[in-house]
């Protein structure tokens, strides 16, 4: 698993900043920017999984799963982690990977600047 991680992390390096993240966006009906930043992408291993840390300032509609699914593809050898640019410039759905199932997903913590702006978290 080490060499499938190590693939991944490669390509993750390509997500991080700001992007236009529509490729990895399933609402192909999106009003919205799609423009997203992704602070860091980190992986967790352990004896029987691998567990995947997204950071950002917001997420599209199944944009971590999108992500996700990718990233296994280019730790599969499916993909080449350069590919990623290529994801993004695309800006079609068509041209990232498939959408990971949900299962094992969930939402970990929310930050809000300056919400009745006393700053507090």
């Amino acid at each position: 698993m080490e060499k499938m991680v190590e693939k991944m992390q490669e390509a993750a390096t390509y997500l991080i900043g700001e992007h236009d993240f529509k490729s990895f966006c399933a609402n192909k009906r999106m009003k919205k920017s799609t423009v997203r930043t992704i602070y860091d992408i980190q992986f967790e291993e352990t004896e029987d999984k691998l567990v995947l840390h997204f950071y950002g300032n917001g997420f599209l509609y199944q944009m971590v799963r999108i992500l996700t699914g990718t990233l296994i593809e280019v730790g599969e050898g499916k993909r080449k982690a350069s590919e990623m640019e290529e994801i993004l410039r695309g800006e079609s759905r068509e041209a990232a990977g498939f959408t990971a199932p949900s299962r094992g997903l969930f939402l970990r913590e929310v930050y809000y600047e300056d919400w009745k702006g006393g700053g507090e978290r």
